[in-house]
């Protein structure tokens, strides 16, 4: 099997691995089991995650990415390497090219580390595209024509907004404020309301079933375990939607300041753009109940919701990859 170029979404929740003609062909989330003992990678994506919680003290459970950046260098490493053998075979003779997406506010240092990791675990070579940019071209924004499209990728580690026009990027803004800062929210208000204390994987369930950005007319109620902070012994809860919706409201402002920063800083043009096309979200925090219409609301900018949102950034960098040296100049910084 000759995979010779391999388009990775690393992400700070999930990971996406994506190859020309194929598609997305591998979607596992950024985690790493490693035994302390031996210092020996157990386990990586899906059965590193079921793990969390749930280890004793020999092992580790690690997120190597934090904030869309990486955070621990040797994981990052082997989940690369893990990554780029499941797609292309323990043998392979011929080493693939790769195509990572950064964050668009990532400095120098951060994107020399995501090189230098790919090299390591086994690339021949490593190219490094900033996600606005991918997110736009997975979601099918003709970033190359003379017009202004603003693109809002809502990840687990950074939500990144960014005009984007002629193939680049005119004004763009990055805040490390995304899916896990709204899992958090959802966690501590358990915690302050109700005395329990849920775990990181709980508070993601509760978000992704019931959570929405608006207070919907019908609740939703969810059932929900934990440890009783009080008695120490495990109780249930009943959770609804719009409890869950006042709990990540703050996380949500926080996003909604940076995309009207970003809508500031456009040149009237562009900005007259925007007003009649609308602005595109990808990335998981798109899919949260009706976001797109709170973010309509606050901006008073047409939201849509890009098709398959998750995959957008991994499809993009699988579209570069198909056309390399047509968007070389534009949007990668090689090593």
């Amino acid at each position: 099997m000759f995979t010779r170029k391999i388009g990775i979404d690393l992400g700070t929740c999930n990971s996406l691995v994506f190859i020309p003609k194929k598609g997305v062909v591998l979607r596992e989330p950024s985690v790493v089991a490693v035994s302390l003992e031996e210092n020996r990678i157990l386990a990586v994506g899906e059965a590193a995650k079921s793990m969390i919680g749930r280890t004793p003290d020999t092992i580790r459970v690690y997120r190597p990415m934090k904030d869309g950046v990486i955070a621990d260098f040797r994981v990052t490493q082997a989940m690369l390497r893990y990554f780029i053998q499941k797609t292309t075979g323990r043998f392979q003779f011929l080493k693939p090219e790769l195509m990572i997406s950064v964050p668009a506010g990532i400095t120098s240092t951060e994107r020399r580390a995501v090189i230098e990791a790919a090299m390591n675990a086994g690339a021949k070579e490593a190219f490094v595209a900033k996600e606005p940019i991918l997110a736009a071209i997975g979601a099918g924004i003709p970033i190359n024509a003379c017009s202004g499209n603003l693109i809002v990728d809502i990840g687990g580690g950074t939500s990144e907004v960014a005009v984007i026009s002629l193939g680049g990027i005119v004004t763009a803004s990055s805040v490390r404020v995304a899916g896990d800062k709204m899992n958090k929210a959802v966690s501590d208000y358990i915690k302050q309301k109700y005395n329990l204390a849920v775990g990181d994987q709980t508070a993601e369930d509760i978000k992704i079933k019931i959570g929405t950005a608006l207070p919907e007319k019908e609740e939703k109620i969810m059932e929900v375990r934990g440890r009783d902070l009080i008695s120490g012994l495990p109780r249930n809860i009943k959770i609804s939607s719009s409890e869950v919706c006042g709990a990540i409201s703050e996380t949500l402002k926080e996003i909604i300041q940076v995309i009207k920063h970003v809508l500031r800083e456009t040149p009237p043009e562009l900005s007259a753009d925007i007003m009649d096309k609308g602005m595109v979200l990808s990335g998981g925090g798109a899919l949260l109940g009706n976001i797109d219409e709170l973010i309509a609301k606050e901006t008073g900018v047409p939201c849509f919701i890009a098709e398959d949102p998750l995959s957008c950034v991994a499809k993009g960098t699988g579209v570069v990859l198909e056309s390399l040296d047509i968007y070389k100049k534009s949007i990668m910084s090689k090593r």
